[in-house]
């Protein structure tokens, strides 16, 4: 009924946005966020300006409700969002640093408008089959950079935890296990500090684009 009214009005169906990027949660997420289950939609940005920025959204939420509607994974969010009216305000349940917290979120229109050898430097102690590098001119240039700091991965190892978490050449690292990363010194010295054996978590950017990702050491 609702997509035959807007066809009537608008000539077109018109789909609710709120301006996040989500992503399913891993066992590993799960552990490294303190969370009970994988249950709900990682956050892993926010558009500036957007209505979720605007309602108090932040990177790192785990989305669990949605206007009074459960959501227990990332596919789920999309489909929920879609289907609100347009400039409802609704009420939006996220889990942040393992507390339940409401937010209220009003939802907008979606504009489908926007929608050489390599060097490699192993850090010790740590094998994520991948190397890294700091953001040089040569990177930035090659990858299309526009990250001021965090580590450039210039190589990913076929099969290896790199690999297997998705990530490729031309990702930048900004954060380790919720550290900061803003460059070679800080990626090593944190890794270093690491166990071996544990499962790290990693905040990525891609492309404009930031998403988290979870590896455990060969």
């Amino acid at each position: 009924k609702q997509i035959f009214a807007q066809l009537k009005e608008k000539g077109k169906v018109v789909r609710g946005w709120i301006g996040v990027s989500i992503q399913n949660i891993t066992p590993e997420m799960a552990e490294a966020f303190k969370l009970k289950d994988t249950k709900g939609a990682l956050v892993g940005d926010v558009v500036p300006e957007s209505p979720a920025e605007t309602g108090g959204v932040q990177r790192g939420d785990v989305i669990v409700a949605f206007d009074g509607r459960p959501v227990k994974d990332a596919s789920d969010l999309p489909r929920i969002v879609a289907e609100t009216p347009l400039k409802k305000t609704v009420t939006v349940r996220v889990i942040r640093e393992s507390q339940e917290v409401e937010v209220k979120v009003t939802v907008a229109e979606m504009d489908e408008g926007k929608a050489a050898s390599r060097k490699q430097r192993r850090v010790p102690e740590q094998d994520f089959g991948m190397s890294v590098d700091e953001i040089t001119p040569r990177w930035a240039q090659e990858f299309s950079l526009r990250d001021k700091t965090g580590v450039v991965i210039v190589e990913v190892i076929p099969d290896g935890p790199a690999h297997e978490a998705n990530l490729q050449p031309g990702d930048v690292i900004k954060e380790i296990a919720r550290k900061p990363v803003r460059n070679l010194k800080d990626y090593r010295a944190i890794l270093e500090k690491m166990q071996r054996s544990k499962s790290v978590l990693l905040f990525v950017s891609r492309g404009g684009q930031t998403f988290y990702a979870s590896l455990r050491a060969q």
